[in-house]
């Protein structure tokens, strides 16, 4: 991500030890003393444009031990999981949790709004955490700095070793406040992790939060797996692995890891999708020479229904929101191109026609747009769901994989490294801006971004 640095005269008393804070609360941060003047900070992870918020550490009425451990410790910790996502959506600077000083817990409802427009701060995250039978009250304020009202407060109970969820709650209420966009944090991601040579490359599907904390696998890399997808209410995911050989789909529980074929038998099935209610999974097939795109019932059970008859490939099926279409990727027409049909698979007709080849359709959460990959050039971009308005929103060498957020303004997707062959997460919003890469502990592909969380 393209960073700018912002520098800002912040009084001497917002940069006082937090933990000299934490032992004793702070009284109301004040003017800087004259003879000392102000200190400047350079804060960085921000963009041009973005709106300055201030995320200090959240103070207790009580410190108390937790199993995930002191509250005045969690404090700090879930300031800076607010700061950090709300730093990801490119929308904002957050100044803290740290190089600024805590405020009191007293002032978690009731903020010196002068200091904090002296800071800088267009907005204030204020708050509280306490431990209230063996869960962790995280209570969320959002402070308009310089009209000095409050315009959001929220409580979220969550067990104490669940502390980051509660941040990210927190994010999600402050970002919907001022974006007047659906919340999108609190969710996870599965991928492709990938490890060893390029040419013997070990695949597995792992799990971790959307800010790439909770880390784990699903799978044990005993066989090839790709095109993991989560079911609408991000319990299963139907993926393609080569177990037993042959490429076929699978449904995993993620709670449990029981996994079971989708198509019993021998048939070579692959890019799964689950229908928008999550009871069907359309899916390809191959069969005599040709790839058409089928549908079954995602409990298993039942004879595939098949919708496409075509000569050549017909394959990567999505669902539109309501589930009355289905996009897919198809050869027939001599190159590969987004087509379009009913989810019955009448009326198919092709709507991409911007030049060159396309790929890897996915309808958005929204139903106005599908993202595609732009083959060739590997480049991610979206196009109007009846065809045309395309536009490119990346830049890298080799970008694939597309995958939406549940509110509709971001994309996930993979890109590949040239030369090294590396590849790794990257999301960028369908607003343009530069992508952001996501951390993971392995290379990474085919990603895909859950519903949000309960």
């Amino acid at each position: 991500m393209r960073r700018a640095m912002r520098h800002f005269a912040l009084p001497l008393l917002l940069l006082a030890s937090a933990a000299a804070a934490q032992d004793q609360p702070a009284p109301a941060p004040a003017a800087p003393p004259p003879a000392q003047g102000p200190l400047e900070v350079d804060v960085t992870g921000g963009q041009n444009g973005a709106q300055v918020i201030a995320v200090p550490a959240m103070p207790t009425p009580a410190d108390t031990q937790t199993p995930a451990g002191s509250t005045s410790t969690l404090g700090q910790q879930v300031a800076g999981i607010i700061a950090s996502d709300l730093r990801s959506t490119g929308l904002f600077t957050p100044l803290g949790p740290n190089g600024i000083g805590r405020y009191s817990f007293a002032q978690s409802t009731a903020p010196d709004y002068p200091t904090w427009r002296s800071a800088g701060a267009g907005q204030l995250v204020a708050g509280s955490v306490r431990a209230e039978g063996g869960n962790l009250v995280v209570a969320c304020n959002l402070q308009d700095v310089g009209a000095g009202r409050e315009l959001v407060h929220q409580d979220f109970t969550v067990a104490a070793t669940d502390w980051r969820r509660a941040g990210h709650k927190c994010a999600d209420a402050i970002y919907s406040r001022l974006s007047g966009e659906r919340a999108f944090l609190d969710t996870r991601v599965v991928y492709v992790a990938e490890t060893g040579p390029r040419n013997r490359l070990t695949k597995r599907i792992a799990i971790m939060d959307s800010d790439g904390s909770n880390h784990r696998f699903l799978t044990e890399g005993d066989a090839t797996v790709t095109t993991p997808r989560f079911s609408p209410d991000g319990t299963r995911l139907a993926y393609m692995s080569f177990q037993g050989r042959r490429p076929r789909v699978w449904v995993l529980d993620i709670a449990s890891g029981t996994k079971r074929l989708l198509i019993p038998g021998i048939a070579m099935t692959s890019a799964p999708r689950f229908s928008p209610d999550g009871k069907q999974i359309a899916f390809a097939m191959s069969r005599n020479g040709t790839t058409d795109i089928y549908i079954a019932p995602a409990a298993g059970g039942g004879t595939p229904t098949r919708l496409t008859s075509a000569p050549g490939i017909n394959t990567a099926p999505s669902f539109s929101p309501d589930g009355s279409r289905i996009a897919f990727e198809s050869d027939r027409s001599g190159s590969q191109q987004i087509y379009v049909m009913n989810a019955d698979g009448s009326d198919q007709r092709r709507i991409s026609f911007g030049g060159g080849s396309h790929g890897q359709p996915v309808w958005s959460p929204r139903g106005n747009q599908i993202a595609f990959t732009r083959v060739g050039a590997f480049r991610i971009g979206v196009m109007s769901a009846s065809g045309g308005g395309e536009k490119i929103l990346t830049d890298g060498w080799q970008d694939e994989s597309p995958s939406w957020a549940p509110n509709g303004q971001f994309i996930m997707f993979n890109r590949t490294s040239q030369g090294s062959g590396a590849t790794a997460l990257y999301a960028v919003s369908v607003n343009g801006g530069p992508a952001r890469r996501l951390p993971t502990p392995r290379d990474g592909s085919d990603p895909s971004w859950s519903p949000l969380q309960d």
